[in-house]
């Protein structure tokens, strides 16, 4: 590690489908976090680590922040706020235009010590003029230590974000090796791209009553008599809120899950650079997102944000 080295956190916050999610991935150059168009994809606080031969930065992806209607909701806005506190710089994520939802985030950000930067996502759909007047709307509203217009999508002007970043770093440690990109348990990586493909895939009334969990993951040779490559068996449970939604998730002779099964299966290979064995399961576990107990078990634990 080079004597000048230097380290922080950077939290990432925004209406639900602005492309956090999508930011953070680029940066890191893998999916940490899953994307899909759906809003309110991201539940928790997922971490991911940009290291260089000069600096290390801990990104914090955070759930979109919404008005909340269930126990789960309330959490996940909980989580976004509390992230806040931990950072030593934050990246407000909007998309071109200035809502009401937007101003709300803004006021939540008095306070803060860190330095905001905003970054204006999908630029690429407006015209210049109109981009200026939104970045002048924005700058009335909070003194923004910079406001960037970038494409996540198309990695355009993102690298200008990232320079940004890195020029307010404080000296400091590598918090985690250098070769490790994320703080998530391959575990909950994995859980996290069955559901990312279960919501790809359903219908709006599906997707936020879903959850996953992971009931098994061990690795065994594909051929006892050799030294083979190892398969990992991976079995998941697919938890939905309604009976309904069981039968449209399984689908026509089960055809839905198989589809669900078989994109989840090469995500889930290059996260474990091996071949897997996945068998899904979908259970009903009805109003689970207003359940304490149930919440807690699929790992979103009030306690722990």
């Amino acid at each position: 590690m080079q004597k000048n080295f230097r380290s922080g956190f950077v939290t990432l916050i925004g209406r639900p489908n602005v492309g956090k999610s999508t930011l953070m991935n680029l940066f890191i150059g893998e999916k940490i976090s899953i994307v899909t168009n759906k809003p309110q994809t991201t539940r928790n606080k997922i971490r991911s680590i940009l290291t260089r031969d000069d600096y290390q930065i801990i990104f914090i992806d955070t759930p979109g922040i919404h008005k909340p209607t269930t126990k789960l909701g309330k959490y996940m806005v909980k989580s976004a706020h509390t992230a806040l506190n931990e950072a030593d710089a934050v990246v407000l994520l909007v998309e071109p235009k200035l809502l009401a939802a937007d101003k709300e985030i803004i006021e939540s950000l008095e306070g803060v010590k860190s330095p905001v930067f905003l970054a204006i996502n999908k630029v690429d759909t407006v015209d210049k003029p109109k981009l200026l007047s939104i970045i002048e709307s924005y700058s009335k509203l909070y003194p923004f230590k910079e406001i960037i217009p970038l494409s996540a999508l198309k990695a355009e002007n993102t690298d200008a974000l990232l320079n940004s970043l890195h020029g307010i770093l404080e000296p400091g440690p590598m918090y985690f090796p250098e070769d490790q990109i994320t703080d998530q348990p391959e575990r909950q990586i994995t859980a996290e791209i069955i559901r990312e493909k279960a919501l790809t895939f359903l219908q709006e009334e599906i997707p936020h009553g879903l959850a996953v969990d992971i009931t098994g993951m061990k690795s065994r040779s594909a051929n006892p008599d050799e030294e083979p490559d190892a398969i990992v068996d991976v079995g998941a449970t697919i938890f939905c809120e309604r009976d309904s939604h069981k039968a449209i998730i399984i689908g026509k002779k089960g055809e839905m899950l198989k589809r669900i099964g078989s994109a989840a299966r090469r995500d889930i290979e290059r996260l474990l650079g091996s071949p897997i064995y996945l068998e899904l399961w979908v259970k009903v576990k009805k109003n689970w997102r207003d359940s304490d107990f149930l919440l807690k078990n699929f790992g979103y634990n009030e306690r722990e944000i």
